[in-house]
């Protein structure tokens, strides 16, 4: 069960109302890498976690923070909404609350939707989707995936940042900033003492067979580009992560197969093919009489 209190992880209030940075602050509440986001992928990954202790319990203390994370963010934007004039657009759009809205950058629906409150958006308006959420099952691949969102948030968090001068919104950002820091930290290492402790291991899943990979290719890098220089890299030679291997540099693919002829449908899908379209429309037919026996 879920119980709130009411009080927020860092106080934090803004200057002055600044309806144009609201909106640049949905992004990192209803985003594809914010805050709501990674609330909820780790707590779909503590509901999905097969066994007990500390991972699962290091996803349901994470996920419990980042809810309150979104909390901050929305009670944030009602503050920067709250008051702000409608003028801060053009002169001549004072006249016209919406358009002055419009022109000057603001998210209309946060004042015709709702009432001068954050919205579960980006900074578009696009609302937020459970398909940015990564919760598979595997705890090293959706570890690696929640390093990827609090990298991805940090990096947008610290553009956002700098994108205002309000002193009380740069306290509350740079106070999520370290907590990314922190967040990214813990979830690599977290990775690592999977590995370490053998619980799951490269290449993800450990336990698919290797022996039922086509282990020839396993460790090549293809390369499918004119530029040379990636050559250079440790991924073109060497021993490889998993342990497992030695990476080898390859100009082009080394397998290859011809292009198997053009499927044929069922003629009552109506695709066009070569042939004939009374045989199609006949083959229809009989297939129509005969799935209706």
């Amino acid at each position: 069960m879920f119980f709130h209190r009411q009080e927020l992880q860092f106080e934090s209030t803004p200057d002055k109302p600044d309806a144009v940075f609201a909106r640049r602050l949905q992004e990192v509440l209803g985003g594809q890498y914010g805050e709501i986001t990674v609330a909820m992928q780790y707590g779909f990954q503590a509901w999905n976690a097969h066994i007990p202790g500390k991972y699962r319990d290091l996803l349901y203390g994470i996920g419990a923070e980042e809810f309150g994370h979104v909390e901050m963010l929305a009670i944030m934007i009602a503050q920067l909404l709250e008051k702000a004039p409608v003028e801060q657009s053009e002169a001549a759009a004072a006249s016209d609350p919406v358009l002055g809205a419009v022109l000057g950058g603001m998210d209309v629906q946060h004042a015709i939707v709702a009432g001068a409150g954050a919205r579960p958006v980006d900074s578009n308006g696009n609302p937020w989707q459970g398909s940015y959420i990564t919760a598979s099952g595997n705890l090293l691949a959706d570890f690696t995936a929640n390093a990827n969102a609090e990298m991805q948030g940090r990096v947008q968090v610290a553009r956002i940042y700098n994108m205002t001068d309000d002193h009380g919104v740069r306290k509350m950002l740079s106070f999520l900033l370290a907590r990314d820091t922190m967040h990214q930290n813990q979830w690599l290492r977290a990775a690592a003492e999977l590995r370490e402790e053998g619980t799951e291991d490269l290449p993800v899943p450990m336990n698919f067979p290797l022996s039922q990979e086509h282990r020839e290719v396993s460790y090549q890098y293809l390369n499918f580009s004119d530029g040379a220089a990636a050559a250079e890299g440790s991924w073109a030679a060497g021993p490889t992560p998993d342990g497992n291997g030695e990476f080898s540099y390859h100009d082009g693919p080394t397998t290859s197969a011809p292009m198997p002829p053009p499927t044929q449908p069922d003629p009552r899908l109506f695709g066009t093919d070569p042939k004939p379209n009374i045989v199609d429309k006949a083959t229809g037919v009989v297939k129509d009489k005969l799935s209706h026996k």
